[in-house]
């Protein structure tokens, strides 16, 4: 099933300055399944995801089709054909 992922440009360049990218995940498609993917083809992408134990990094937020993933079952929030994944990184400043 194919799952369009928009990529920040502050992760650009570690998907070779990708904006979005095309993937193909295996139904049943979660948010989890659609990054282990993702992690296969861009390993540096992962470790600024995820952390070690695969878990969502928590100043990274995931939007699946506008609704953050949080609110719904997190890396387990089963995603429809054709889902569109956002990842906006926390910013933090002073």
């Amino acid at each position: 099933m194919k799952v369009k992922v928009l990529i920040p440009g502050v992760l650009r360049g570690v998907v070779d300055g990708a904006a979005s990218l095309e993937v193909d995940v295996p139904p049943p498609a979660t948010l989890g399944s659609t990054l282990d993917v993702l992690a296969d083809r861009y390993p540096g992408l992962d470790r600024r995801l995820r952390d070690e134990r695969a878990g969502l990094r928590r100043y990274v937020n995931f939007y699946v089709n506008g609704e953050e993933c949080r609110r719904l079952e997190g890396a387990g929030t089963l995603l429809p054909e054709g889902a569109e994944v956002q990842i906006l990184p926390s910013v933090a400043g002073g």
